[in-house]
């Protein structure tokens, strides 16, 4: 585990009419601490935020340092957005995941593409997965103390021998002992199986599901929910790691295996706890289940359901926000990956009922990867630029800002939308959300947008 020592909490964005307006805070002056306790990260941060009575230590962007003093309700915020989530430096992981993202990665990138994380605080704050494998005695401690749950978890396995030749750390064995350590403080977890063929898969897999069911009992859980998860592998992966690509008869095979398994555990805990990630069924080629399947989406943001709860959610943004016509003809390209093509075809037909306006769906896959089925997050400035230039793009492309590293600027291949824009000639329109992506469509003359100038 790497750390540094504890920043000044640099601020981004002081909200308007909050209480840090009003006391004069202003964007780039940063917080050391708040009742003389330092900073950590935005965990410590709002934690302390809950007293009525602040004295908060300040350095003002011209570098003088100050004591505010702040009065108000208990529950009340101050309005601070501050440039990180953590004021210390990330937990770095120190396993060795054959599948890991970031080692399937080409050298020779911007450095924060290769920081791996396992970091608890991103886990409690954002629903990233860490290992558990990096926390020392103090972390764990303020897990406790904190009651920082719930907790993201890549389980893998259960049996430790094959988590250990999956993480290639010896502690990755304590797993079990770790789910107890979780289950006699009452905090939770939801856990993460990503299947590696020959490695992970058939019976092992039924026994790392069957063992996580049994800490899903309880007035409290210990674990909530299980994500079973294909491996992803590009074409930068190191050629000596064991690994091999789900296909279409292994995925069928999972579906019918952990449909199997969702049976018995709705049978004794009237829920399907264990979930199929999207992508085995665009592997698999077979359809994806019913909105009803996925109670209430435990983890959409682990692409279980996200594709169904997309297209819902849309159905019912577009039956509100769709007119029967628009002032000015506009036609524009979203792209996407191509996993979704199937899903997004009807979202594509509502859009074109409106009188005026032409939505041409670009379903494309990521070369630059090496997949032949990519999921939208995936593509890069690469792929768009290959597969797009030369055509009819019309007014402008919505690129869904889920290809943009942490809403940044660039895509995973360092292009940046400013570049691809000027490449191809033609407006780019980020886009977050149904609500923004329908509003574009109808506004699009008038947007805001990344524009090839």
């Amino acid at each position: 585990m790497t750390h540094s020592s504890i920043r000044p909490a640099k601020i981004s964005f002081v909200i308007p009419d909050s209480i840090a307006e009003e006391v004069g805070f202003e964007v780039g002056d940063s917080l050391i601490a708040i009742n003389d306790f330092p900073l950590r990260d935005l965990i410590d941060y709002q934690f302390l935020c809950a007293d009525e009575y602040l004295e908060l230590d300040v350095i003002d962007n011209k570098g003088q340092t100050h004591r505010v003093e702040i009065k108000k309700n208990y529950d009340d915020d101050l309005g601070l957005e501050f440039e990180n989530a953590l004021f210390d430096g990330l937990i770095q992981c120190n396993n060795h995941c054959p599948f890991c993202f970031i080692d399937q990665q080409p050298p020779g990138k911007r450095d924060s593409l290769y920081l791996k994380d396992d970091d608890y605080r991103l886990s409690f704050l954002y629903g990233s997965y860490l290992t558990l494998t990096n926390l020392s005695k103090k972390e764990w401690e303020r897990i406790e103390r904190m009651r920082l749950s719930p907790l993201y978890v890549s389980v893998h396995s259960t049996e430790a021998n094959i988590r250990i030749r999956l993480l290639k750390n010896p502690r990755a064995g304590q797993i079990i002992e770790q789910f107890k350590w979780f289950q006699e403080r009452q905090l939770q977890i939801h856990a993460q199986v990503v299947v590696c063929p020959g490695i992970n898969d058939s019976f092992h897999l039924e026994k790392t599901l069957t063992d996580l069911a049994l800490f899903h009992q309880g007035d409290i859980p210990t674990i909530i929910s299980a994500a079973v998860v294909p491996v992803g592998l590009t074409r930068f992966r190191p050629l000596e790691d064991e690994l091999i690509p789900v296909t279409k008869t292994k995925a069928k095979e999972v579906i019918k295996q952990v449909r199997s398994l969702q049976e018995k555990f709705y049978h004794r805990f009237n829920s399907n706890f264990a979930w199929l990630a999207d992508e085995w069924f665009l592997i698999g080629q077979e359809e994806l289940p019913p909105e009803s399947h996925y109670e209430d989406y435990p983890q959409s943001d682990n692409g279980v359901g996200s594709i169904r709860q997309f297209c819902q959610e849309f159905k019912t943004t577009a039956k509100r926000l769709l007119p029967a016509k628009v002032d000015k003809s506009v036609k524009l390209t979203w792209v996407v990956g191509n996993a979704v093509k199937k899903a997004f075809q009807p979202l594509v037909q509502e859009l074109n009922k409106v009188d005026g306006l032409t939505i041409n769906l670009e379903a494309l896959q990521s070369h630059y990867w090496g997949q032949e089925t990519t999921v939208t997050g995936l593509l890069t400035g690469e792929d768009l630029l290959t597969q797009l230039q030369g055509k009819d793009l019309g007014d402008g492309i919505l690129l869904p800002s889920i290809m943009l590293k942490h809403n940044d600027i660039c895509f995973l291949d360092d292009m940046t939308v400013k570049e691809l824009a000027k490449q191809l000639n033609v407006k780019i329109f980020p886009v977050t959300g149904i609500e923004e992506l329908i509003g574009i469509c109808l506004h699009s003359s008038t947007s805001s947008t990344m524009s090839n100038r």
